[in-house]
């Protein structure tokens, strides 16, 4: 049995590894894979991981040795399932291992924005501090979280998980979720798509990107919010129209917008966001906690055990 790996080097960043599969086959790894070499270094393998290298009907048609597809990610849109499925080839992705790591990024961006923890550290490395006259200053207006709205969009583990947190800052929390209203834990209220919008202080997103969330966030969901609205994406970069949001925030139409996420990663360099004012922008990090990618690989190759053992966990085209 022959495991090939086409990205490795996303999940393990040099500080990792993947020797916990070697019991179950030999490895072959690489650390990024371009698309024209995907099925000369497929070719023989029996199971293949991949985490953004795409594997479409094409390619799939040419690899009639593979059995399982290993997707090291919770989203699994890099790989055609119906052509897998045809092929009686195993998908399987890893869930819920980024959620607390998630969770921590978007109160990572919001603490930055209502704190200018950032702003003022750069500030005082100027000097600013060193000549003032007082024994602090504000160069702007800083705000509590407590007894503020966080409107979450999307209330799965990491929707949940950031709304803890909301709550534990003394924030009330709006939902827009398919949850039944009885389900949500005290604290936590369901409300429509405009509720959350016009009476939300912060909005974070959290739901899966479909045709019904594609650039939720856009000039007309704009209008109404208020315009001290925070914006944050941890999520999909295009739950968000950038275009949009840039010109929102150029024209003080909201107050902030924090993400980890844009639409086309790399970030391209006439992204309008890069230059947009009060805009904070993170390389797509928020799962790569050093235990988050750790969990990634030991529910890995748990998927691989399962699927060995004839038991498949955690398969996405059943």
């Amino acid at each position: 049995m022959k495991i090939v790996i086409l990205d490795g080097y996303t999940v393990t960043q040099g500080d990792l590894d993947w020797k916990v599969l070697e019991q179950y086959a030999d490895i072959e790894v690489y650390e990024r894979t371009a698309p024209e070499d995907v099925v000369a270094r497929c070719k023989g393998a029996e199971m293949v991981l991949t985490n953004k290298v795409v594997l479409d009907a094409a390619i799939l048609n040419m690899l009639p040795r593979l059995m399982y597809i290993g997707v090291l990610a919770t989203g699994y849109n890099v790989v055609d399932l119906e052509a897998a499925t045809r092929q009686s080839i195993v998908v399987t992705n890893i869930p819920a291992y980024s959620t607390n790591s998630v969770a921590q990024m978007v109160f990572s961006h919001i603490l930055n924005i209502v704190s200018r923890v950032d702003y003022y550290a750069q500030e005082n490395r100027e000097g600013k501090w060193s000549n003032s006259a007082d024994f602090c200053y504000l160069g702007h207006n800083l705000f509590e979280l407590a007894g503020k709205k966080m409107g979450i969009i999307g209330l799965g583990n990491t929707g949940m998980a950031t709304a803890k947190i909301a709550l534990s800052f003394g924030m009330s929390v709006l939902a827009y979720t398919s949850k039944d209203a009885e389900e949500l834990p005290e604290g936590i209220r369901k409300v429509t798509m405009d509720d959350l919008m016009e009476s939300s202080d912060i909005i974070s997103l959290h739901c899966p990107l479909n045709d019904d969330t594609r650039h939720i966030i856009n000039a007309e969901s704009i209008k109404k919010m208020k315009k001290s609205a925070i914006i944050i994406n941890t999520g999909r970069g295009p739950l968000v129209n950038d275009n949009d949001v840039a010109e929102a925030l150029n024209n003080d139409q909201i107050a902030a917008y924090g993400a980890d996420v844009v639409t086309t990663e790399p970030i391209p360099a006439d992204n309008p966001l890069l230059s947009a004012k009060n805009c904070y922008l993170t390389p797509h990090i928020a799962w790569a906690t050093r235990e988050a990618r750790q969990r990634l690989i030991s529910i890995c190759a748990d998927n691989i055990k399962a699927f060995i053992d004839g038991e498949a966990i955690n398969q996405v085209n059943a």
